[in-house]
């Protein structure tokens, strides 16, 4: 059986994965051994099995499987060495070149989850090292399918825009969100009314954009050819150059992610 620790795993990112993957059955309660600072965390009592510690050296004694979920910038306060297991993280800006020295590992998997994880939404795309097994893939394949959408890439650039596009996107969508709120206010809207009307937008939007058989280009010329009243605000949103901002944003997020946790002047 494989055994598997999460250092990290009371945050909720952790949980997010892991929660999914216990109730799926990927990985056994008995497996699972999730580190904190508090060696106890709520949003495991369906699974009273999960073993709890503070000491990540317990964890990674016993385990098979070490899973790094922690902020890029605490990694220096974990020393350990993973040779033999499979690595599995789940922290931006921090590449294989950089774990395999770290950890003396060699096979290890880098993946992106988002927000979103916790409702089974995310997007979570990953890669392996050249010594990752099939085997040590296709678990990484079944943890974040648990949590969503699971798409193995090939390289770290991707990995590193993926980290913007999709790690970051759910904050972009809310900044979005954010700003026609408040151009609904700056026309008399009361807030509460508006902030209602935009989440239920974006849900209804989200979801018949995920279930459209088109394309987003497709649809919004659909809009366009309609013209009608959501063809001007497209075509005003065109003459603005709502794309240039979105593409530096995506870039700036890509580069943050490729500088690495020690550099802070990025961010």
């Amino acid at each position: 059986m494989t055994q598997l620790g999460v250092i990290g795993g009371g945050g909720w990112l952790g949980k997010a994965l892991l929660l999914p993957a216990l109730a799926d059955g990927v990985i056994a309660e008995e497996a699972v051994t999730v580190s904190s600072r508090s060696g106890a965390v709520p949003g495991f009592e369906p699974w009273p099995r999960v073993r709890q510690t503070k000491s990540n050296t317990a964890l990674a004694a016993d385990a098979d499987v070490v899973m790094l979920s922690v902020r890029p910038q605490d990694l220096d306060a974990i020393a350990l060495d993973l040779s033999g297991k499979l690595v599995i993280s789940v922290m931006a800006m921090v590449s294989l070149a950089d774990l395999a020295d770290r950890f003396n590992a060699r096979r290890i998997i880098r993946a992106m989850p988002n927000a979103a994880a916790e409702r089974r939404l995310s997007f979570t795309p990953w890669l392996a090292s050249p010594d990752a097994t099939d085997a040590d893939c296709a678990f990484a394949e079944r943890l974040f399918q648990a949590s969503g959408k699971a798409q193995r890439i090939a390289t770290e650039a991707e990995l590193d825009y993926f980290t913007g596009l999709t790690g970051s996107g759910p904050a972009f969508l809310a900044a979005f969100a954010d700003a026609m709120i408040c151009d609904a206010v700056t026309k008399g809207i009361e807030r509460g009314i508006a902030e209602r009307a935009v989440r239920q937008l974006f849900l209804g939007g989200s979801s018949l954009l995920f279930e459209s058989g088109q394309t987003p280009a497709e649809i919004v010329q659909t809009f366009l050819d309609y013209a009608g009243t959501t063809a001007s605000g497209l075509k005003a949103m065109a003459a603005a150059d709502i794309r240039t901002p979105i593409a530096r944003g995506l870039a700036a997020a890509a580069a943050r992610a490729a500088a690495g946790p020690g550099d802070r002047d990025l961010g």
